[in-house]
């Protein structure tokens, strides 16, 4: 590079500074030139905007509790709707072996009483299930249900009537109002 070349690009760069300061100079100068209105219009207009937003940020959290709020009621009355179905099932197979013993042929008077004796504790116990909503699932001659029975076996059918239909109950189903605690083992007819 020349002297000449030297001299112009220090001249251009004293010039590009000149011009940053001028900027700046204006830039400030802007400043001081607004009046208290402007200064106040520009902070009401920052302030309704943040209030627009803290706003809607409080909309939005009313919402999602008052959606939070409505979760809880709909679990807590699920909970309270089925709050027996564990003990019901924990129940089922004392109610079977209950059956079992009443199956059982028996000859002498002791035994009759004894036998007499198993029938009224399963009957007591019948009726409090019933009393709290569990039925036993009707299988012995109806349709076959997948919701409501297990087919553990099939059998040749006898007529066409009898195709998909329970012949036979192994084990007794039960429900607990609108649910299926236990579905009934069946031999269904093919």
């Amino acid at each position: 590079m020349s002297k000449k070349d030297l001299d112009q690009t220090e001249v251009t760069a004293e010039n590009s500074e000149s011009e940053n300061e001028t900027k700046e100079q204006t830039t400030e100068a802007n400043k001081q030139e607004k009046t208290p209105e402007q200064k106040l219009q520009e902070e009401l207009t920052k302030a309704q905007a943040d209030s627009k937003d803290f706003e809607d940020k409080y909309l939005r959290s009313q919402a999602e509790m008052q959606n939070m709020q409505g979760r809880y009621n709909k679990e807590r009355a699920q909970l309270i709707k089925y709050e027996s179905q564990s003990l019901a099932k924990d129940v089922l197979p004392a109610m079977d072996n209950l059956e079992r013993a009443l199956a059982t042929e028996v000859d002498d008077e002791a035994s009759k009483q004894l036998k007499k004796g198993v029938q009224m504790t399963l009957d007591s116990l019948v009726k409090a299930m019933k009393d709290h909503g569990i039925s036993e699932i009707e299988a012995e001659g109806v349709k076959f249900d997948p919701t409501l029975h297990q087919a553990v076996q099939t059998v040749a059918a006898s007529s066409d009537d009898q195709k998909d239909h329970v012949v036979q109950v192994l084990q007794k189903g039960y429900q607990y109002k609108d649910r299926t605690l236990r579905p009934a083992m069946v031999v269904v007819a093919q």
